[in-house]
């Protein structure tokens, strides 16, 4: 057994499964990454350690200096528990319209909460954070435009899948919020086969990245409503865009078929990855990065009837 002495330690490097009933026959073989194998739960687990180890290179973050950002619940929570760990103090800022699961841990990781008006989605949440850093004694971490968000991933998530599978699968999936995952992540990938298909994915109401418009959607962690300075649109081949009802009849489905429970964002990657599948050869591979797990939506649409 390897010894580890920080629990920060343990984020970083998570199981990549195959799915083994919830694929038809005679299609590609579908991956799933799941990211809540992670110390707090999420994949947003690795910028927050990314993006509080910079900041404290850089000298801008000091025990003096408290942590505020906007976040739709994961970076909240790795910014909490990694904040946590290293002593900092951590106000997180999140529509209340975000499942009562997310809020609960970030306060159990000793963070102040400050919910803004769903309706305002994410950029209310933003607005906040921008008011509180007029004030140089607190510190928000720019998720959303921080260039070592994507870096994060470009480090560790695109290695660790280059590992697992000897090089890289045929296609990768990966839901898009700040854009850091699939951009980094999808970075890497391609520098190590150009001929990978990068395949971003969207809610269907807030199909932005395909010429809709913002709108309300149920899959919480992913479709901000605007484009964010982290996402290179250079990256990805294709956006797919997914359903709420397809996205919450896919994580019920791989809860029952495969015995993991994902979160909104993780059905809505895997739903997108079984369709890409269905128009791939059998023996092709393609990857489906899960966000998070499904216990922190329990009391959500998404297995609550």
């Amino acid at each position: 057994m390897i010894k580890k002495e920080s629990i920060l330690d343990y984020i970083g490097k998570t199981p990549i499964i195959k799915l083994q009933r919830s694929v038809p026959a005679g299609v590609a073989d579908v991956y799933v990454k799941l990211e809540y194998f992670n110390e707090a739960g999420s994949v947003k687990d690795r910028i927050a350690l990314k993006l509080i180890e910079h900041a404290e290179k850089t000298g801008d973050l000091t025990k003096d200096v408290t942590l505020i950002e906007p976040t739709s619940g994961n970076t909240g929570i790795g910014i909490a528990a990694v904040a946590a760990a290293k002593g900092y103090k951590a106000i997180l800022v999140m529509p209340d319209t975000a499942s009562e699961e997310r809020k609960q841990i970030m306060k159990a990781y000793g963070a102040t909460l400050i919910e803004t008006p769903g309706s305002e989605g994410i950029k209310g949440s933003i607005k906040v954070v921008e008011e509180y850093t007029k004030d140089s004694k607190y510190l928000s971490l720019n998720q959303f435009v921080n260039e070592i968000n994507p870096l994060a991933h470009y480090e560790t998530t695109g290695p660790e899948i280059v590992d697992y599978f000897d090089g890289t699968p045929d296609a990768f999936v990966a839901g898009i919020g700040t854009g850091g995952t699939l951009s980094g992540t999808g970075k890497f990938l391609k520098e190590t086969n150009t001929n990978i298909e990068i395949i971003g994915v969207e809610p269907a109401t807030s199909a932005i990245l395909n010429g809709g418009k913002p709108g309300k959607h149920p899959i919480q962690g992913i479709g901000t409503g605007f484009v964010p300075d982290t996402l290179d649109t250079n990256i990805y081949d294709s956006v797919t865009d997914v359903t709420g009802d397809d996205a919450v009849n896919t994580a019920r489905m791989l809860g029952k078929n495969e015995g993991i429970l994902l979160g909104f964002s993780g059905g809505a990657a895997v739903w997108a990855a079984i369709e890409k599948a269905k128009t791939m050869q059998p023996g092709q591979k393609i990857l489906a990065l899960a966000a998070d797990n499904g216990e922190r939506y329990l009391s959500t649409s998404l297995y609550k009837d």
